[in-house]
């Protein structure tokens, strides 16, 4: 039984750690890079003529691109950091402003699943919420079943939606930032990290989305 609930451990949280443990393990200052992450990603903005896009600081590990604001966030780290990992970031999210910049195809992705994995989790919280008191209420049979059912099929269908989104991710690690840091950004040792930075970024979603499923078992405890 020990063996098996640490297989469930591994399998929510392994994604969310490894992300984590990639970005921060290469966030060392290189003096020889050109620039931080937001000079970079200023200077990719208007090379590419991203038309209005602005950078901004968030908080520590807000990295995002907001395609309704036109918007670059990038965490302190990133933001202020000389590192691999404030460059690769940065150019994946600047990657992201190209995407959608360019109204490719891959940038409708984030907008056609994202919403609807909120909105499955929205509302399949808020019965987990109301469970208990529909029981008391309504004295229905088999509740705690039908609550672990639903609460499984949110958090599943959830994760779904998250991996759905991939394409994008991995477009704008893989297709976009790779090959402009590949340019002289970094040199030729530095690629097999920057990579990995890149691969860490685009599971940054499907990371989070796993990590969430700890909030049905808080629940499930809750109702029993």
């Amino acid at each position: 039984m020990p063996f098996l609930i640490i297989f469930v451990l591994l399998i929510i949280f392994g994604p969310s750690l490894w992300v984590k443990h990639v970005l921060r393990k290469h966030q060392k200052h290189i003096e020889s890079l050109d620039g931080t992450g937001s000079e970079l990603a200023l200077h990719l903005i208007e090379r590419f003529e991203l038309t209005d896009v602005k950078v901004i600081k968030g908080k520590v590990d807000e990295d995002y691109y907001d395609p309704k604001n036109k918007i670059v966030c990038l965490s302190p780290e990133v933001h202020d950091g000389k590192s691999l990992t404030a460059v690769a970031v940065a150019a994946h999210e600047v990657g992201h402003a190209i995407q959608f910049c360019k109204q490719e195809p891959v940038s409708k992705l984030r907008e056609k699943y994202l919403g609807k994995a909120h909105t499955i989790q929205h509302y399949g919280m808020m019965f987990l919420m109301a469970s208990p008191f529909l029981g008391l209420v309504f004295r229905l049979p088999h509740l705690t079943l039908l609550t672990l059912v639903i609460g499984i099929i949110t958090m599943v269908v959830s994760v779904l939606m998250y991996v759905a989104v991939l394409p994008e991710e991995f477009d704008a690690s893989f297709n976009k930032a790779l090959p402009i840091l590949e340019e002289g950004y970094i040199t030729e040792e530095q690629l097999p990290v920057v990579r990995q930075i890149l691969k860490a970024c685009a599971m940054t979603y499907v990371a989070g989305a796993m990590a969430d499923i700890l909030n049905l078992w808080r629940w499930i405890r809750f109702i029993r």
